[in-house]
């Protein structure tokens, strides 16, 4: 008899911990979602911004002419 409770004791205690590790996971979970849902990605910078693209002159270039360019800059 004394073993059962021992086992017995044993599985309330790896089942409490479990819950416990699970409880936690999930408000750590939902503490990141709620720290990068007011993150906002897209707003326009501030400051000195500089801007990461500017066109090669005012001149139409053709796929092939991309195409080159794609190829020599490795972008």
């Amino acid at each position: 008899m004394k073993k059962i409770v021992q086992v017995f004791l044993q599985s309330m205690r790896l089942f409490l911990l479990f819950t416990g590790c699970t409880v936690l996971f999930y408000y750590g979970i939902m503490w990141i979602n709620q720290e990068y849902e007011n993150y906002r990605r897209y707003d326009e910078p501030e400051g000195t911004a500089v801007k990461a693209f500017q066109p090669m002159g005012d001149k139409d270039n053709g796929w092939f002419d991309r195409l080159l360019l794609f190829y020599r800059n490795g972008e």
